[in-house]
Parts: structure tokens; C-alpha cells; sequence
């Protein structure tokens, strides 16, 4: 719609609601606002007019608070103090007066019941173009009124995610529509579980949204939503929804990603075990008839050419002690990393003392390799008390293998 109608027809102008739920109470948790403006009898978005740059700003805030105030007034009507209301706010109008005028307006409302505790106030860090470390202050200063914090759309676009952490803020929405395309890229995964990292160390709540398709919520359960929003669930409606409205078929999709997962989990320890001890035999097979560990690997590489790539010998403080044996076209010998240290590398030392104290070996999590690029995993084991086993799984074998991708 042309921006003049919007602003020509604001009793046209309401507000939409989104249902947000947890997983822990399988229950609505809260309702984001989105701007909607009605034209012969078909409802439309407001998001490209929030977007358009080229309207001046006085006419976005009027239009943003207009909204708002609708919002709040249905959403008192309620009388649940347990519910949220997600208010977005275009942080670059919000610095404009250093966000006193939408303070004020949920300062005014708290006369007709409103408690701050309930407001989620949501922004977009990539949008932003102005000083960082004032918007921090300003957020800091809602917070003080008990208003939360949550950055949106991280993983649609360009995020920098030092200054989320910066930023602290107590929700991280993360978008998975990407997740709909035919192959996501491995960074796009690797990308998600950095954000889910920094949620974790700045003690933020996940919220993955645009769940559109069951898998993408299976993907969200599995890797650390607290909360889910998306059409799945429920699309945007002109009124509340019931609080419990979706409670059986949550519990009863969780349901089937526990067992899922509980399955997968006992099929990838059962794996462990058995191929700990192919290990243990094979080791017990050649015992002393090699005169050094290069010569050990080479035995290893034959007895495990349909399943391994690569295999070393670190100490416990990461200094690899033998060359690296290689398979690419043949096995061969890659003298160079002899001595190489690998204790930068993340929960390497912890791996050494878990290996130590249960005198087990164990499977890493799949991840990329740094050479190949491929997805693999690391099959690690005590050789004895001073040095360590290390095998690196091929992906064809992976793929291969029931569950371990």
C-alpha cells in the first residue's frame, strides 16, 4: 500500500497477534504485535511501511505507537500476569529521543494495569546504524523497569554477534526460514550453534521463529528452544488465542522427538562401545610388534581402511607424537605435523581427562573438518597413561552408519 494511505486511514490500522510457545509448559507464553491495516475487506502487512526509509520517521513512530497503545489495551483486557507482549521498535526511531516517548507510553499504561514485567521489547541489531554503547545504556535503563530484551532475526541476515553480546539481551529470536531451502549451507548450522553458545554464556532464552514445518520444529527442540513462534503452530490472528490451545499436539510432537532422540542416543553409544573395542582387540592383536608408533598407524590404517581417514598419537598436553597417516588416494605419511600441538583446539584438554579418568574411549560430536571440509568425527583413546589414540571418521562411513550424522 502506498504509505499515504496508511497514514489517511489509521482507524483501518490494527494489530495483529502472534501466539509465542514454551517448551516446557506446552502452553502460549506470550503474543508478539504485528502492525496490519485493512483495505476492502483484506487485511495487510505493515511491515513494508515500518521497512520503507523513505517515510519520514515522525509518520512511522505515530503509526508504531498507535499500535501499541491498541495492543496493550486488548492484551489488559486479558488479566494474565503471567503473559508477554512483544512490542518490535525500529532501534534507529527509538534513538531518535533516546526512547523516552515509548517509555512513556508504557509508564502511562502501568495507571490501567500494565506491569513493565510483561513488556518484551524487540529489536533488530543489524539494522541499527547508530553508537552501540548508547543503545547498551538505553536498554539497560528499560531494564531497570523490568522491561525485557530480545534481538530479532538473528540468522536472517548479518549479525555480529559482540555486539549481541554486548547488547545482553534476555531473548535471542532466531529466524529458520533457511532452514527451508533444499540444502542449508554447513555455516548456516555452524552459525546457529554459535548463537546458541553466546545464548547460553549471556544467559539468554531461545526463540526460534518462522517454524513453518514440522522438522523445523524438531530443530528447534533439539537444539536449545525454549520458546517456538510460527505459522506451524499459529498464524497471526486479530485476537488471543487460548493459552492451551496447542498443547496436545506439542506433547504429543515432543513426545516422538524424545523417543527419536532417545534412540539415536542409545544406537551412538552402543557404537562407542563396540568400536572401543574393536580398538582394544586390535591393539591387543599387534601388541609389541612395532618398534615405534609410525609403524603402529600403519598396521591401524590397514586394519581400518573402511572406516578412517586419518590417525595420529598426541600426549596429554596435545603434542602430537607421530606423523600423521593420511588416506586420500592411498595412505600415506604426512611427516609434517610431528610435534605439532593441538591443545588450542576446543575441549581437547577436557577429552585427555575424560579419557584419563574412565580409560575409555569415546566419540566426538560431528563437526568440519579443518582439511577435507567434510563432516567427520573423532574416535578418541587412551593408548596408555601419557599418550592418546586419535582416529578421524570418514563421512562416506558416517553416512553409512544409522544415526551418527
Amino acid at each position: 500500500m502506498d504509505p499515504l494511505d496508511v497514514l489517511t486511514n489509521l482507524d483501518k490500522v490494527i494489530p495483529y497477534y502472534q501466539a509465542i510457545f514454551s517448551a516446557d509448559e506446552q502452553r502460549v507464553i506470550g503474543y508478539e504485535v504485528l502492525g496490519r491495516i485493512e483495505d476492502n475487506g483484506k487485511i495487510h502487512s505493515l511491515g513494508p511501511f515500518f521497512q520503507d526509509e523513505n517515510v519520514p520517521d515522525e509518520y512511522r513512530i505515530e503509526i508504531d505507537d498507535y499500535i501499541v497503545h491498541t495492543a496493550i489495551d486488548e492484551f489488559l483486557m486479558l488479566r494474565d500476569p503471567e503473559l508477554l507482549l512483544f512490542i518490535n521498535r525500529d532501534a534507529n526511531l527509538l534513538m531518535i529521543d533516546h526512547g523516552e516517548s515509548f517509555l512513556q507510553i508504557l509508564l502511562e499504561m502501568q495507571d490501567f494495569g500494565l506491569k513493565l514485567k510483561q513488556i518484551v521489547l524487540e529489536i533488530t541489531e543489524h539494522n541499527f546504524k547508530g553508537d552501540t554503547e548508547q543503545l547498551y545504556h538505553l536498554l539497560t535503563y528499560y531494564r531497570t523497569y523490568g522491561i525485557k530484551i530480545a534481538i530479532d532475526n538473528i540468522g536472517k541476515a548479518s549479525s555480529n554477534l559482540d555486539r549481541i553480546g554486548m547488547l545482553s539481551p534476555d531473548i535471542l529470536k532466531i529466524d529458520l526460514q533457511p532452514l527451508r531451502l533444499t540444502s542449508p549451507s554447513q555455516s548456516y548450522y555452524d552459525v546457529l550453534y554459535s548463537i546458541s553458545i553466546l545464548a547460553r554464556k549471556i544467559g539468554a532464552t531461545l526463540l526460534y521463529e518462522d517454524v513453518e514445518v514440522n522438522f523445523q520444529l524438531q530443530y528447534a527442540w533439539k537444539n536449545g528452544g525454549r520458546y517456538y513462534q510460527g505459522y506451524f503452530l499459529n498464524k497471526p490472528k486479530s485476537h488471543f488465542i487460548n493459552r492451551d490451545e496447542c498443547k496436545d499436539r506439542l506433547k504429543q510432537e515432543f513426545q516422538y522427538y524424545i523417543s527419536a532422540e532417545k534412540k539415536k542416543l542409545e544406537r551412538l553409544y552402543h557404537f562407542t562401545e563396540n568400536f572401543h573395542q574393536r580398538i582394544h582387540q586390535l591393539l591387543s592383536k599387534i601388541g609389541k610388534q612395532y618398534d615405534d608408533y609410525n609403524q603402529l598407524l600403519k598396521e591401524l590404517s590397514i586394519q581400518l581402511d573402511d572406516c578412517c581417514f586419518r590417525i595420529y598419537i598426541c600426549d596429554e598436553d596435545g603434542f602430537q607424537q607421530s606423523v600423521n597417516i593420511y588416506k586420500k588416494n592411498g595412505w600415506e605419511i604426512q611427516p609434517q605435523y610431528y610435534l605439532n600441538n593441538w591443545s588450542w583446539r576446543p575441549y581437547f584438554l577436557a577429552n585427555i581427562m575424560k579419557m584419563r579418568f574412565n580409560k575409555k574411549g569415546f566419540l566426538s560430536d560431528v563437526y568440519s573438518d579443518i582439511e577435507k571440509g567434510d563432516l567427520i568425527r573423532t574416535f578418541s583413546y587412551p593408548l596408555n597413561k601419557d599418550h592418546y589414540l586419535f582416529i578421524d571418521l570418514s563421512y562416506e562411513f558416517l553416512y553409512d552408519q544409522e544415526g551418527l550424522l
